[in-house]
């Protein structure tokens, strides 16, 4: 007997036979992925193609088990497959791993087109929304997924019959006013933030004295303090002339007594700040006698309940194992003093000075995984916290928080991935009826099942029609695609004689419309449009659904400027727009392997999605490169 013979008995034949001949795609060798793709083996596919970005770090190693330490900077999908294929060494198994990004051109409509199922095992918004659209465009099924500590979800999405990845609205994500992250912190979000994203880069990043001064000007302008935006235009001055202190001996110190002495003796001096309801005055802190063991800390403020947290993330994941009340505990759960905590800063700063000096041409940024500046964020953001009364954070708490990531639990991801594969092969038995799966924190209901919602209506990506257009960029003029193929081929077979005057798109650029042809002598090269990317036609009085021309490589040794398919498609006009679907508490700041949407509420809605219908935009001179950029 084989060694997939077991196997082959539960799928059957004929389900074992498709397994074996379909070639799919797995985006993402992190937690989900790795255990995904060992799935995919074990169960019989044989042809498999995996791609990320991304190469191994230190951390992945306690729950992404296809790696191993002497692993670590290498391409994640290269190494995944290597060691993947070890699982099934007998069969005729091909992986074929790419280090790159979904993203990249030659990823376009027809490459994913070979697929018969694409899996998604992302991490971030941006990816999850560019693999739904390229799996909608080519009409390839879609298995997309993730996790977030203990939950999880898996669900299909095909066009015309699920909801897409787009068709649930969600909120962006979380962002901070300037003036309370460097003036006025009440929560410890917004200490670990000004530690790691202003004051590392003040004293240790690129020195950017104009993106400084343009932020100020923007927070200025959307009508935050005045005052406050002044005074902290010479803060950022004053760091300029710190900085040049750091390789001093007593660099750290003289800088500590700049940030939480003098600074906030100068914040304290405006009285106007802090009559504002809810605003609590800091308390500086005297390097002296914090180091005597003298220094009195301010009374903390309410710590927050359970639940939430305060910047509507997730509250940090508990470890499962509990602490032994007599035991050592952890270096990274431990809560440092104040003391302890100015200690930690002097010695991460003058580790972090050393490298700047001993590599001056190299400019650090924070990463998680680095020692050095995890101490120095843990350190300032504690610091910050105690002059104003926030309850302080441990080195764990601070690496969970600063890196913006749930705690990923291994046994979370394998349960997932294997509802991937259940999924994959319902699409691949062509199931009549789909379902989406919830990884739950239950213990008599741990995986709960629903039946896939239809489209949404008013969704503005899986109800548009996309079409192939294989194109020379370098032959083809806008004028000629609109004359040729949007009037002459497009048109007729869509809306007969009725005169609908179109607009013509590319992402969020104009690039003409029925007021605006500038650029119709112009080649699609010289607009910037590339392979992979979309021309998106719109009437203007949104009578039909959108079309998108899905641009791909020129037919080879063809002196063709471009190739249409042999009919066009029918496009239908458009739904009456129904409420989008909402997941109000899908919140992107924090971002897991990937952090799934909340199990739907059918009856819940919201707002109408955008459906980008066109208006008169501003119009685009022949010498300007970039078209216009439309929010």
């Amino acid at each position: 007997m084989g060694r997939l013979s077991s196997t082959e008995a539960v799928l059957g034949p004929e389900l074992f036979k498709t397994v074996r001949e379909t070639p799919v795609l797995v985006v993402g060798s992190g937690g989900i992925g790795c255990e995904l793709l060992k799935n995919l083996v074990l169960v019989g596919f044989e042809n498999i193609e995996i791609i990320d970005l991304d190469t191994i770090d230190l951390s992945n190693l306690n729950r992404q088990f296809l790696f191993r330490k002497p692993d670590i900077s290498k391409p994640k999908s290269i190494v995944a497959a290597a060691t993947a294929r070890h699982f099934n060494p007998s069969s005729g198994i091909k992986i074929h791993a790419r280090h790159g990004n979904i993203k990249e051109f030659e990823n376009d409509v027809v490459w994913i087109k070979q697929f018969g199922v694409v899996m998604s095992a992302l991490d971030n918004m941006d990816a999850r929304r560019h693999i739904n659209k390229l799996s909608l465009a080519a009409q390839v099924p879609l298995i997309e997924s993730g996790t977030a500590g203990y939950l999880g979800q898996a669900n299909p999405i095909i066009k015309g019959r699920t909801v897409c990845y787009d068709c649930v609205t969600r909120p962006p994500p979380k962002s901070f006013p300037v003036c309370t992250i460097r003036s006025t912190p009440s929560e410890p979000i917004h200490c670990i933030v000004w530690g790691k994203t202003y004051l590392f880069s003040k004293l240790f990043g690129e020195d950017d004295e104009a993106l400084d001064e343009e932020e100020l000007d923007k927070a200025k302008a959307d009508g935050e303090n005045a005052e406050e935006i002044e005074n902290l235009k010479k803060e950022a001055e004053a760091f300029r002339q710190v900085r040049r202190m750091l390789g001093e001996e007593d660099g750290p110190q003289r800088v500590f007594k700049k940030v939480f002495f003098d600074d906030i003796n100068r914040l304290l001096s405006m009285e106007d700040m802090w009559t504002r309801p809810g605003r609590v005055k800091p308390v500086a802190l005297d390097y002296d006698k914090i180091m005597a063991g003298k220094f009195v800390p301010p009374p903390q403020r309410q710590a927050p309940a359970k639940g939430p947290a305060a910047n509507g993330s997730a509250a940090p994941v508990q470890s499962p194992i509990p602490r032994k009340a007599h035991g050592a505990t952890l270096k990274d759960q431990k809560e440092l003093t104040t003391k302890e905590n100015l200690e930690l800063f002097l010695s991460s700063c003058q580790r972090l000075s050393a490298r700047a000096i001993a590599h001056p041409d190299v400019v650090l940024s924070f990463d998680k995984d680095d020692d050095d500046t995890l101490d120095f964020v843990t350190a300032v953001a504690n610091l910050r916290a105690t002059a104003y009364g926030i309850p302080t954070r441990t080195r764990f708490q601070v690496k969970e928080m600063a890196g913006n990531i749930i705690p990923a639990i291994a046994t979370t991801n394998a349960i997932v991935a294997g509802l991937v594969v259940m999924k994959a092969l319902a699409v691949l038995k062509d199931q009549a009826t789909l379902n989406q799966s919830f990884l739950r924190q239950s213990t008599n209901w741990p995986i709960k099942n629903s039946d896939m919602d239809k489209p949404n209506p008013a969704c503005a990506v899986c109800n548009d029609i996309y079409i192939p257009l294989k194109v020379d960029l370098q032959k083809l003029t806008l004028g000629k695609f609109v004359e040729e193929i949007v009037q002459g081929w497009l048109k007729p077979a869509v809306a007969g004689d009725d005169d609908y005057e179109v607009t013509i798109m590319e992402g969020g650029r104009l690039l003409s419309d029925p007021d605006f042809d500038d650029n119709f002598g112009r080649t699609l090269a010289d607009l910037g449009v590339t392979r992979g990317q979309y021309l998106t036609v719109a009437d203007e009085d949104s009578v039909f659904c959108r079309v998108h021309f899905c641009i791909t490589a020129p037919e080879e040794n063809s002196d063709k400027r471009y190739t249409l398919p042999e009919s066009v498609p029918e496009v239908p006009k458009r739904p009456t727009p129904a409420a989008a679907l909402s997941d109000a508490d899908d919140d992107e700041i924090v971002m897991a392997d990937s952090a799934p949407p909340l199990e739907p509420t059918r009856a819940k809605r919201s707002g109408p999605h955008d459906s980008e219908t066109p208006a008169k935009k501003q119009k685009m001179g022949l010498d300007e490169a970039d078209a216009i950029e439309i929010q």
